[in-house]
C-alpha cells in the first residue's frame, strides 16, 4: 500500500472512529499496518491505534503500540517523530501509573532537538510530566509542570490543552484541599468547551464536568456533584471511555457515602473496582479501597476498615503515590487510638509524621499543614504553595521556603 492509499484509509479510519464504530476503525488501521510500505503513514496509523486504545483503557495495548511506534521514528531518523513517539511512550505509562518512567520519558521529549513541530509537543509533555508528579506526590513539581504546561497553550492558542491543564489543576487542588481553586479550574474548562469547542470531542465536556462534580461533592454540593457526574457518564457511556467510566462510578461511591447510604456506595465502589483492574489503573483502585475503608469506618466496622486501608496502602506504595500513604497512617492512628492498641498506634503515627516531612505539605510561613482541611492557598512563581491568608498578612519578599530550603520542617 502506497502513501496516498494509505492516507486514505487512514482517514477512513478516523471517519468510522469519530461516528462511534471503534472496531470497524481499528479493523481498517490494522490493515494499513500490515500493508502500508509509507513509514511516515505507519507511524500515523500506529498514532491512531495509541489513541484510541487509550480511551477504550486498553492500557497495555497502548504500550504496545507507543513501544512499536518509537520503532518506526528510529527508522525514520527524524527528530519530531521521536519526540512525538517519546510523548505517547510517556502517557502509556502514566495511564499504567508507572510514574518514574513517564518523568523520565517527558524529561527525553523535552532534551530532543527537534524542529517547531516537536516544540509545540512541549505543552503536552509538561502535562504529562505534571501528572506524574502528581501521582507522586511531588506537589512543588506538578505546579511547575503544569505552569509551563499553560505557558505553552497560551503562547500557541491551543484551547484543548489549556482545558486539559485546568482538568488537571482541578484534580492537584482537590488534592491539596483548596475547594475553591478546585472547582475554579474545570469551571474554565467547561468554560473553554462551550467557547471553542464546537469541533471537539465530546470527551472534553465529559472531562470538565467530571472534574467539577468531584470539587462539588468535596464542597458538599451533592445534588451538583450527581448532575455534573451523570451527565460525564452519559458522554463516557456514549464513547465507550472506560477510564471515565471508573472514575464516575468512584465519584457516585464518594457521593453516596457522603450521603451515608452504604449499601449504594459499595455497589458503585465494586463496580468502578471491576474497571480500574480491567485496565490497570492502580491508583484508582487504591483510591477505591480508601473509600471502602472509610464506609467501614463510618459504620464502626474498625477490622474490616483496616484490611481496606491495608489493600489502599499496598497499592499506594507500589505506585509511589505518599499522599495516599498519608490518608490510610492518619485514618490507621485513628482507629488503632480507640482499639488501644498502643504498639500499631505508635507505628501509624511514626510513619504518618514521616510521610508529612517527604511531601512538605506544610505552610513555609506560619509552620501549620496543608492539605488537612478546606482552605484558600496561592503558588508563588517557584510554585511553592502557602495559605492565602499567610502571604496577605506577611506580604513576601521571594520565597520563604526557597530561602530556607535546607532546614527541615518543625513539626509537632
Amino acid at each position: 500500500m502506497g502513501q496516498d492509499q494509505t492516507k486514505q484509509q487512514i482517514e477512513k479510519g478516523l471517519r468510522l472512529y469519530q461516528s462511534n464504530q471503534t472496531e470497524k476503525a481499528l479493523h481498517v488501521w490494522m490493515k494499513v499496518l500490515e500493508t502500508t510500505s509509507d513509514p511516515g503513514g505507519k507511524f500515523r496509523v500506529q498514532g491512531c491505534l495509541i489513541t484510541a486504545h487509550s480511551e477504550m483503557g486498553k492500557y497495555k495495548e497502548m504500550l504496545k503500540y507507543a513501544l512499536a511506534q518509537i520503532d518506526t521514528a528510529r527508522e525514520m531518523e527524524d527528530p519530531d517523530y521521536l519526540t512525538e513517539g517519546y510523548l505517547n511512550l510517556a502517557r502509556s505509562n502514566e495511564k499504567l501509573c508507572d510514574f518514574q518512567k513517564t518523568v523520565s520519558y517527558c524529561k527525553t521529549c523535552l532534551n530532543m532537538q527537534g524542529t517547531t513541530v516537536s516544540l509545540q509537543l512541549n505543552g503536552q509533555v509538561c502535562l504529562s510530566m505534571g501528572n506524574a508528579f502528581l501521582g507522586l506526590s511531588v506537589f512543588q513539581k506538578a505546579l511547575e509542570s503544569y505552569e509551563k504546561a499553560l505557558r505553552y497553550a497560551h503562547n500557541n492558542d491551543d484551547k484543548m490543552l489549556e482545558c486539559r491543564v485546568c482538568c488537571s489543576l482541578g484534580n492537584f487542588y482537590i488534592q491539596l484541599k483548596d475547594y475553591e481553586k478546585a472547582l475554579f479550574f474545570p469551571c474554565k474548562a467547561a468554560e473553554l468547551v462551550n467557547d471553542y469547542g464546537k469541533g471537539w470531542s465530546l470527551k472534553y465536556r465529559a472531562m470538565s464536568q467530571y472534574h467539577m462534580a468531584v470539587a462539588y461533592r468535596k464542597l458538599d454540593r451533592l445534588s451538583d456533584a450527581m448532575e455534573c457526574c451523570e451527565e460525564s457518564m452519559k458522554i463516557a457511556l456514549q464513547h465507550g471511555d472506560r477510564p471515565l467510566q471508573a472514575l464516575c462510578l468512584l465519584n457516585f461511591a464518594d457521593i453516596h457515602r457522603s450521603r451515608k447510604d452504604f449499601e449504594k456506595a459499595f455497589a458503585r465502589y465494586e463496580s468502578s473496582m471491576c474497571i480500574m483492574t480491567e485496565i490497570g489503573n492502580r491508583l484508582g483502585q487504591a483510591t477505591i479501597y480508601l473509600g471502602v475503608g472509610k464506609c467501614w469506618l463510618q459504620q464502626k466496622e474498625l477490622d474490616k476498615a483496616l484490611e481496606f486501608l491495608q489493600r489502599a496502602q499496598d497499592l499506594a506504595e507500589g505506585v509511589g503515590n505518599k499522599l495516599c500513604s498519608l490518608k490510610v497512617h492518619c485514618l490507621s492512628e485513628g482507629i488503632y487510638r480507640a482499639k488501644e492498641q498502643q504498639d500499631e498506634l505508635r507505628e501509624q503515627v511514626v510513619k504518618f509524621l514521616q510521610c508529612v516531612e517527604e511531601l512538605e505539605l506544610y505552610c513555609g510561613m506560619c509552620g501549620e499543614s496543608i492539605g488537612e482541611k478546606n482552605q484558600q492557598l496561592q503558588a508563588l512563581p517557584c510554585s511553592h504553595v502557602f495559605h492565602l491568608k499567610c502571604l496577605q498578612s506577611n506580604g513576601t519578599k521571594g520565597c520563604p521556603k526557597c530561602r530556607r530550603s535546607s532546614m527541615k520542617p518543625g513539626f509537632v
